[in-house]
């Protein structure tokens, strides 16, 4: 694979460089020491820390290390201020540099942390697992859970620099991979050149040469999205694709991942946007198809209308008691629908019936 630069602009001031290619990470990581052995900390989770002991014992030596327990449900104001306490006490500066080391969480995490610390300090992300690569790690988007609500208190905070490695899949979980290719079918739904390279390769979606081969195209879509509308404004909307209903099930406690269940929320909001707008049977087919492909859950068996209230809590809505979905209705092309509940919590219970 060749090495993909991607630069984010954001504004006059902040922007983001992604590179992406096998072995990437091994063949720098004696470049990061210097940088973070006189003024920065190394920031991971139990996961990773217990994979690479030995590379962070022998690259990092002499560098802050702070481990946080991983798990989405340590994604929260303990764990931030944690952090947050840990830079101070090892007197990080504002011309300091925090690495993120590993998924969604971490970067999550360690994104809102360097934005918080002295009003901002450099961030660098590393992200090792397959949906922090294609998602999270691009885009600036940064956040903890607060109050029962996914992502409620979070901040804008573009990394300088991002090293994408997809050599990290190697030691993945299938149900990590599972996780990722949530991410990768919805920007497939939202661009034409991935939605047919999934298709030509349904039966290759856990192949890890695929995956390698399909990262840099997906960053490099939703880099071009984020570089137009990097605070969410308009067209970065679509990247919301399935993701009310995602959420929702998340929160009710179904036990399922992120991407699992943005995968359901696809499934469900397809559905959603064939009763009000009519997608084309070939969408629909082929997106289904590339959905249940990946998607290792019984679907009935998720209590959709006990957590539809749930969705009321999404930051997306604009209006007391009104659901706000970005619908797919063929391939490129959304919708963004506002829906009363019951009516919302009416037609999830009638799509469960027919899936």
């Amino acid at each position: 694979m060749k090495v993909m630069r991607e630069v984010i602009k954001t504004n006059c001031e902040e922007e983001s460089t992604i590179v992406c290619c096998n072995d990437i990470f091994s063949e720098h990581i004696s470049n990061f020491r210097p940088i973070l052995q006189y003024g920065g900390i190394l920031f991971t989770d139990s996961n990773v820390e217990a994979l690479y002991h030995d590379e962070i014992a022998k690259y990092f030596a002499g560098v802050p290390v702070f481990v946080m327990q991983a798990g989405e449900e340590n994604k929260n104001e303990e764990t931030l201020f944690a952090l947050l306490r840990a830079m101070a006490e090892h007197g990080l500066r504002r011309n300091s540099t925090l690495l993120a080391l590993g998924g969604g969480v971490v970067g999550d995490i360690g994104g809102l942390a360097a934005s918080l610390y002295m009003r901002g300090i450099y961030y660098i992300q590393v992200p090792t697992t397959l949906l922090a690569q294609v998602d999270s790690s691009v885009g600036g988007k940064t956040a903890i859970d607060f109050c029962g609500v996914k992502n409620l208190i979070g901040a804008f905070k573009q990394p300088i620099l991002v090293y994408a490695d997809p050599s990290f899949f190697a030691t993945l979980p299938p149900r990590e991979i599972r996780c990722g290719l949530g991410e990768i079918i919805k920007h497939g739904a939202l661009h034409r050149p991935l939605f047919d390279l999934l298709w030509k390769n349904r039966d290759r979606l856990f192949d890890l040469d695929f995956l390698a081969e399909i990262v840099p195209q997906n960053i490099a879509f939703k880099a071009d999205i984020v570089r137009k509308d990097p605070h969410e404004k308009e067209l970065r909307k679509c990247l919301n694709l399935g993701h009310t209903t995602a959420h929702t099930i998340e929160l009710s406690g179904a036990g399922l991942s992120h991407g699992e269940c943005v995968l359901l929320g696809l499934l469900y909001e397809v559905h959603l946007a064939d009763m009000v707008y009519s997608v084309s049977s070939d969408f629909m087919e082929k997106l289904t198809v590339l959905i249940e492909s990946v998607l290792d859950c019984d679907i009935r068996a998720i209590d959709i209308a006990a957590g539809a209230r749930l969705a009321l809590m999404d930051k997306k809505n604009e209006k007391k008691e009104s659901v706000t979905c970005t619908l797919p209705v063929g391939v490129g092309d959304y919708r963004i629908r506002e829906f009363p509940l019951e009516e919302y919590r009416e037609k999830l219970i009638q799509i469960r019936e027919t899936l």
